[in-house]
C-alpha cells in the first residue's frame, strides 16, 4: 500500500475536529508546508546512516544547521513577513513583536481601509537621560544600589518629539509692499523628499524595545509588518515545500564545513548546489503571475502629461 501524505478526511479538513467550518481549529492551507522535524529525521536517514556522505553525524548538528538554515531563509527567500494592527494609545509607545527580526513597513489605516505610509524619523532617538544637580554633575542613588547613576523618566528629545504644539515649523513673518512677494511667503524650496508627507513619523528604541509615534498618530490604527525568523516559538516550526531541497542543502553545507577531513572541492561542489537551490526557492516562492505581471504593464504605455 502506497504511504499517502494526506491522511485526513475532506470532512475533517473544512470543518475541523468541532464539525464547524471557520471555527478556528482548522488547518487550512498546511500541505503547502513540511515541519523542521520531519525535515532533520529525514536528512538524518538519508545523509547520516552507515555508508553516507554525512556517516556519524549527530542529530544534534543537524538540528543546528536547520535552525540555521531557517533563519537565513526567512529573510530574504520566504514568504516570512508577519503583519499585526494595533490602536495607538495617548503615551505613543507601543512594544516590538515578541518575535520581530525587522520591519518591513509601518501604516496607519484611514477610514476607507487603505494603508498610508509612516516615514521612520531618522534624526532624532531617545536617548538615556542623565539626571544632573545644579552644577550639572551627574547625580548617583544611594543604597542600596550606592554608585548607580540616576535616570529620568523620559528623555527632554522624546518629550518634544511627541508634543503636538512643536509639530509645526516656525514661521518667520514679515511685510512685503509688493504684491508679488506675498504670492510667495511662506513657501519653502528645496525640501528634502523623506519629510514631504502627513502621514507621521516613527522611530524604534532598540534598547528598550518600543515603538515611538509622533503625535499626530494618537487613536489611529498602525499596521506593522515585520520579518521573523520562523523559529521563534517552542512549537511545531513549518518550512514551505517549495524549499525543503534548499533547507537539505544548507545542512549538507554547514554539516560537511564542520567535519574533518573533508576535501575542499566537494565542499565547493555542495556550496554550488545550495547557492542554486536557494535561487530556485527564491523564484518559487516570488509567486509571480504571468497574467498578473501583464496586466501590470499594461500601465507602462500611458502617456504621462
Amino acid at each position: 500500500m502506497p504511504n499517502y501524505l494526506i491522511t485526513a478526511t475532506e470532512k475533517l479538513y473544512y470543518e475541523g475536529a468541532d464539525g464547524t467550518q471557520h471555527s478556528g481549529d482548522e488547518n487550512y492551507g498546511s500541505y503547502q508546508f513540511i515541519s523542521a522535524n520531519q525535515v532533520v529525521n529525514d536528512f538524518v536517514a538519508t545523509y547520516c546512516t552507515d555508508g553516507k556522505i554525512l556517516e556519524g553525524t549527530k542529530k544534534g548538528d543537524v538540528n543546528y544547521h536547520a535552525m540555521r538554515a531557517m533563519q537565513e531563509l526567512s529573510y530574504d527567500t520566504f514568504n516570512s513577513t508577519k503583519a499585526i494592527e494595533v490602536e495607538i494609545p495617548p503615551s505613543l509607545i507601543i512594544p516590538l513583536p515578541q518575535d520581530y527580526v525587522n520591519y518591513v513597513k509601518i501604516t496607519w489605516v484611514d477610514e476607507g481601509g487603505i494603508q498610508r505610509l509612516l516615514y521612520p524619523a531618522r534624526k532624532t532617538s531617545n536617548p538615556k537621560s542623565m539626571l544632573q544637580d545644579a552644577n550639572y554633575h551627574f547625580t548617583y542613588s544611594g543604597a542600596p544600589n550606592a554608585g548607580a547613576s540616576l535616570e529620568a523618566s523620559e528623555s527632554y528629545t522624546w518629550t518634544y518629539y511627541k508634543n503636538p504644539t512643536n509639530a509645526t515649523t516656525n514661521q518667520q513673518v514679515e511685510d512685503y509692499a509688493d504684491g508679488f512677494f506675498d504670492m510667495t511667503l511662506g513657501g519653502r524650496y528645496g525640501l528634502d523628499p523623506q519629510y514631504a508627507q502627513s502621514n507621521g513619523s516613527f522611530y524604534i528604541d532598540q534598547r528598550k524595545g518600543l515603538l515611538h509615534f509622533s503625535s499626530s498618530n494618537v487613536g489611529k490604527y498602525i499596521t506593522i509588518q515585520y520579518i521573523s525568523d520562523g523559529v521563534g516559538y517552542d512549537g511545531q516550526i513549518f518550512c514551505p515545500k517549495f524549499a525543503q531541497e534548499a533547507i537539505i542543502k544548507w545542512i549538507t553545507v554547514g554539516c560537511l564545513e564542520a567535519k574533518a577531513g573533508i576535501p575542499e572541492q566537494m565542499i565547493a561542489r555542495f556550496k554550488k548546489e545550495k547557492y542554486a537551490e536557494t535561487r530556485k526557492a527564491k523564484i518559487r516562492l516570488s509567486n509571480v503571475k504571468i497574467e498578473e505581471l501583464r496586466q501590470i504593464m499594461r500601465g507602462a504605455g500611458k502617456i504621462i502629461k
